[in-house]
């Protein structure tokens, strides 16, 4: 009797799958419409690689047609992590007032009749009392309750992971349908994971249609309106410790190696607004004996131009207007290209100069042997050892996104995202303007290129310090301890701040984090 019923209820399913399948054309899927803050955003029409046809349902702006690109598209870089003092033009959809993107039309006409019917469909399978997953259940109903459980209790994280998986299985079918359940809880002014829910969903709905490099293209930095204006970039880094504090470190390893040098010359591979030097400007001006001639050798390429506003000669004049004030010989000199293009000839080292190297939060957009055979990741280290620097630093974020595939990288990018939205939230209110700026400015960008970008097109390759140092080492580094004078006032500043983030140095380098989880790590090479 009960092998009938369960044949009965398998006939039933199949039925019923199959009347939605009937209703669900398979030649064009559509999105819920998601209205921006400003204005209305579409992504290009083209949706090449793809057989679907997306309409009304883009929630970001591509400012020219999806195209091919390559590793070294100056275009595709400029995570906030290494543009300081920057915006953005990304606009996410409004709120209703409950909090929730405001949904529009879905896979069908009529989004609820099919939720209806896949829940039909589970109680067909399941029975309507089935509370508890019997030993006879197969895996694809006990994956199809988890689902079910966690659209009905709410749990955000779960949903996007089911949705993620649906997608990595080339399940479209659930995977739209849970896209459209997610635009229910997501919120950009919600708890922490509604917040980076809202962010990550753009992320798969963009890889969906095939627009993950163009939307990430398009989101390119702006200047703030008034010179006074604090730009969204800068209030990261003062809401996110870390990243300033990571700053600190390497300074710190800059000025211990520089102490008794009378010409020293710095190489920033990402030099942004130069805002990291500013400090060891002010520091080298109090050295006892007097200060170092300094040379600072600013690389950087046109998206940070666009950021600023103007090339790098605003860096320069800033930089020795300040050298100046201190009284501290100054000199610099302008590398106006993007990473991938940097030949010694690029970097005039002189004889007689102390030299010293920083990689701040860059060298995880140069691509590595797994996107191109010159290697552009390993090539920079090998040139800069041949240089023969005095002390090499180097800050990257603590995350694994380099070469995973897509479904653990996504499980990466929300475990690592998920700590930084919560940090950002016991410094900022949930209501903040400044707060959703900029997170929607600086960390949505970020979050599209890890999720809906694979590829040339993926330049968010970040890779856990264990890897670095086996890049460093393979090109002839040694490790340089880091300043324990320094290290002990991050760790006194970082008090202040929340007993919740933390601080760890572990072999030779310096870790900042929130709770149990690192996100930025700090290390020195010679």
């Amino acid at each position: 009797m009960q092998a009938f019923q369960q044949h009965r209820s398998s006939v039933m399913a199949s039925r019923l799958y199959q009347s939605i399948k009937q209703e669900v054309k398979p030649e064009t899927y559509y999105f819920p419409q998601l209205p921006t803050i400003d204005h209305s955003l579409c992504y290009s029409d083209t949706s090449h690689g793809s057989h679907f046809s997306v309409k009304n349902s883009r929630t970001l702006e591509s400012s020219s047609a999806i195209g091919s690109y390559t590793a070294c598209d100056a275009s595709l870089i400029g995570s906030p992590m290494s543009q300081q003092d920057s915006r953005s033009d990304l606009h996410l959809s409004p709120v209703t007032t409950n909090g929730s993107p405001i949904s529009g039309s879905c896979i069908t006409d009529d989004a609820s009749d099919l939720r209806d019917k896949l829940r039909e469909l589970e109680t067909v399978m399941l029975g309507p009392d089935s509370d508890v997953i019997d030993s006879t259940t197969s895996p694809e109903m006990a994956s199809w309750r988890l689902v079910m459980d966690a659209i009905s209790k709410g749990d955000l994280k779960q949903v996007l992971v089911s949705c993620a998986k649906a997608m990595s299985d080339n399940d479209l079918l659930m995977a739209q349908w849970l896209m459209d359940e997610l635009r229910r809880i997501v919120s950009v002014s919600g708890e922490p994971i509604q917040r980076l829910g809202a962010y990550m969903l753009e992320g798969l709905v963009a890889r969906l249609a095939s627009s993950g490099s163009s939307i990430y293209k398009a989101l390119r930095c702006k200047e703030p309106e008034s010179a006074d204006l604090l730009s969204y970039m800068h209030i990261l880094y003062e809401v996110c410790p870390y990243f300033k504090f990571g700053y600190m470190s390497a300074n710190g390893a800059i000025a211990e190696a520089m102490k008794d040098e009378d010409r020293v010359h710095i190489i920033d591979f990402q030099i942004a607004q130069g805002s990291q030097w500013i400090s060891l400007i002010q520091a080298f001006a109090v050295r006892p004996g007097g200060p170092p001639h300094i040379r600072i050798t600013g690389i950087d390429d046109s998206t940070s131009a666009y950021a600023r506003g103007g090339g790098l000669n605003i860096v320069g004049k800033r930089l020795s207007k300040l050298a100046e004030y201190f009284n501290v010989p100054f000199e610099f000199h302008a590398a106006a290209m993007f990473g991938c293009g940097v030949q010694q000839e690029h970097l005039q080292v002189r004889p007689g100069e102390a030299l010293a190297v920083n990689f701040a939060f860059m060298l995880h957009h140069m691509p590595d042997e797994s996107v191109s055979t010159e290697n552009h990741r390993d090539r920079l280290l090998r040139l800069v050892k041949s240089l023969s620097p005095k002390v090499v630093t180097l800050v990257e974020q603590e995350s694994n996104t380099n070469t995973a595939p897509f479904f653990p990288r996504f499980l990466e990018a929300l475990n690592y995202y998920t700590a930084m939205f919560e940090s950002i939230d016991v410094t900022l209110p949930r209501e903040h303007k400044e707060r959703i700026n900029v997170e929607q400015q600086c960390l949505a960008r970020d979050v599209v290129n890890i999720i809906a970008c694979e590829g040339a097109e993926r330049v968010e390759r970040h890779e856990l310090l264990g890897k670095w140092r086996s890049r460093f080492r393979m090109a002839g580094f040694t490790p340089y301890p880091l300043s324990s004078v320094v290290n002990a006032t991050i760790k006194t500043l970082l008090e202040n701040y929340s007993d919740r983030y933390r601080l760890e140095e572990r072999d030779g380098a310096l870790y900042l984090g929130w709770m149990k989880r690192d996100l930025v790590a700090s290390c020195a090479w010679k």
